[in-house]
């Protein structure tokens, strides 16, 4: 029996809460030895009493080692084995966007990029645009032809977008012709079986054109693409869980990550204050609520310490909204760490905390990695978490005799 079978085996109704907040890319790393992480510097007395009143841990989204992107490591957060449930980032994009995805689809997430003379990569990230500027250039390209394909392309935020290559006979075994770093060319697609190939054919094509239009127009003058994908099936919370779900995020791709697995999206505004608002307005509405905050893991990826640390603190300056709603479970974690140091996702476990009223005490009185560490969770596979949440709502009735 897996996971999801017991849970259903045993799952009982109830009219409790539940509010996962998910500060993406959370954990992080000292700047130099024994030093303090991003989350441990920053002044963050409300995250700290929650961390008091409930218990603490650590959180491996994938396995020890293993360092996820933001899909696995959500995916996991949802209870769902990100090794079980591999899902290409160009769906959750397109799902992010709304873009009814087909059975003769095969999505694919974007960036556009800057190249210099030789076309080699400068930027990965084109200097992250206006979304202004990302739509402009996608006009721009929704104009190209490729034989035997029909074409979307669909901006979504600053240097995102997203492209649906649809026809007879594709496949979504590709690899990604983004090569993670700069100072290389953008990757030749390749296929790995004959449906794959003929996928891997349009998308040269259709790069070589892009490349052709954009020439003129850096710094988002070329495009990288990964995360192929064709629709999976996948149980909805509701199913699994007998949670009636909703997300609150701003950035589309979260929005495609709840979509795909049967969660609402309801508008959340623009910023962290707008969504806690949302989270109020919609309280008598929902059992389960994902709350999504990025900025911890942009200001992560672009190396910015301090900024990273005055995103964690103006997430504690909200915790008391969500907190005077009285959930009966409040999570907070990231779905990864991303250290500025590091200036990318890495496999360090995050930070993680859990109240509610059946919490046992433990020894934890400041939410940071080192005391986290320590905590009564202890170092648990983030796919445990949603199991763990269920309990503590009166959710889970006893297994066996």
């Amino acid at each position: 029996m897996n996971l999801h079978d017991l849970i259903r085996d045993l799952r009982e109704p109830n009219t409790t809460k539940i509010v996962l907040v998910v500060a993406d890319g959370l954990g992080g790393l000292p700047l130099e030895m024994g030093g303090k992480t991003e989350l441990e510097t920053a002044r963050t007395p409300n995250l700290d009493g929650c961390a008091r009143e409930g218990v603490c841990g650590l959180s491996v989204p994938v396995l020890p080692g293993i360092t996820p992107g933001s899909g696995p490591g959500h995916l996991g957060l949802f209870g769902y084995d990100p090794l079980e449930y591999k899902i290409g980032r160009g769906i959750l994009e397109a799902l992010g966007i709304n873009f009814q995805v087909g059975p003769r689809d095969v999505a694919v997430r974007c960036n556009f990029c800057t190249v210099d003379d030789k076309g080699v990569i400068a930027d990965r990230r084109a200097g992250r645009p206006t979304t202004e500027r990302c739509v402009a250039m996608c006009q721009k390209l929704a104009a190209i032809k490729v034989p035997g394909v029909e074409l979307f392309v669909e901006p979504v935020r600053e240097h995102r977008f997203v492209v649906v290559f649809r026809g007879d006979n594709l496949g979504d075994k590709v690899n990604d012709t983004d090569p993670q770093q700069v100072g290389a060319e953008p990757l030749l697609a390749v296929g790995e079986d004959e449906a794959s190939q003929h996928t891997a054919k349009a998308v040269n094509q259709f790069v070589a054109e892009a490349g052709r239009l954009l020439k003129h127009d850096a710094p988002t003058n070329m495009i990288t693409l990964r995360g192929f994908a064709r629709y999976p099936k996948i149980d909805t919370m509701q199913e699994v869980y007998g949670l009636k779900a909703a997300c609150i995020a701003v950035y589309p791709m979260y929005k495609g990550l709840a979509r795909l697995v049967g969660m609402d999206v309801v508008e959340a505004g623009a910023t962290l204050s707008d969504q806690v608002e949302t989270l109020k307005k919609f309280w008598d509405a929902y059992d389960f609520f994902f709350m999504h905050y990025k900025y911890t893991d942009s200001t992560g990826e672009d190396g910015n310490f301090d900024g990273k640390v005055e995103m964690i603190e103006r997430l504690d300056a909200e915790i008391p909204k969500v907190r005077a709603l009285n959930p009966d479970v409040l999570i907070i974690t990231g779905d990864h760490s991303t250290p500025s140091k590091l200036k990318s996702h890495s496999w360090h476990p995050v930070p993680t905390l859990l109240a509610a009223r059946t919490c046992r005490p433990d020894a934890v009185v400041e939410f940071g990695e080192s005391y986290c560490l320590r905590g009564g969770l202890g170092q648990f596979e983030a796919k445990h978490l949603m199991s763990l949440a269920m309990a503590h709502a009166g959710r889970l009735g006893k297994y066996g005799a």
